[in-house]
């Protein structure tokens, strides 16, 4: 049976389809599989790295922050304009997801929408 039948709670291959529904008689769990790829394609969006200007953010790129950052334990903090090569985004918490190494400060984790694509 093709994996697109499984059901999608319990990963049970005993699924029947009712019009356009599938039903698993294991776990009672009934989908549309139209409206699960289109969940999926927006989870995937949800987790994608978007700077200020909504361009998509990936590893390696340059990046430049857009406006003053306070840091615990630094003055001066992080300045608008300041540049960082070849971030690495990450599944942070709190909304900082992207890791990146600001010259003078060290290693930081900055929130994507505070950064611009460079």
């Amino acid at each position: 049976m093709s994996n697109e039948n499984k059901c999608p709670k319990c990963n049970s291959a005993n699924t029947y389809q009712d019009a356009n529904m599938w039903i698993c008689p294991d776990c009672f769990h009934e989908w549309d599989p139209a409206e699960s790829a289109q969940a999926a394609e927006e989870e995937a969006k949800a987790d994608m790295a978007l700077d200020c200007n909504g361009n998509a953010l990936v590893s390696g790129d340059s990046i430049t922050v857009i406006k003053d950052l306070k840091v615990k334990g630094i003055l001066s903090g992080i300045k608008a304009g300041t540049k960082a090569k070849n971030i690495r985004i990450v599944e942070g918490n709190d909304g900082h997801n992207v890791s990146c190494k600001i010259d003078g400060i060290g290693a930081m984790y900055l929130k994507s929408e505070f950064v611009k694509k460079a």
